[in-house]
């Protein structure tokens, strides 16, 4: 049984055609593979805001935190 190869050595036309599938099967993956990178972006941006969100949240705790302290050690501080 001849393999692919061996027929194309003997046959352009045939060469040619099965580089035109292999071609055609190598760009569907490439699309698959960029669509997955899309995707993975996507989600890296929606961690990114998220994470963001999440440090502008506990910064705003601990300023408030601190003023409260500072104000509690300034009512009770004896004048």
């Amino acid at each position: 049984m001849s393999n692919p190869t061996d027929i194309e050595k003997e046959n352009l036309e045939s060469h040619v055609e099965l580089c035109a599938l292999r071609y055609s099967a190598l760009e569907n993956r490439l699309e698959s593979v960029e669509n997955k990178i899309g995707k993975l972006q996507s989600v890296i941006e929606t961690s990114h805001a998220s994470t963001v969100k999440v440090l502008i949240g506990t910064a705003g705790t601990v300023i408030v935190g601190v003023l409260s302290l500072v104000g509690v050690i300034l009512t009770k501080m004896p004048q």
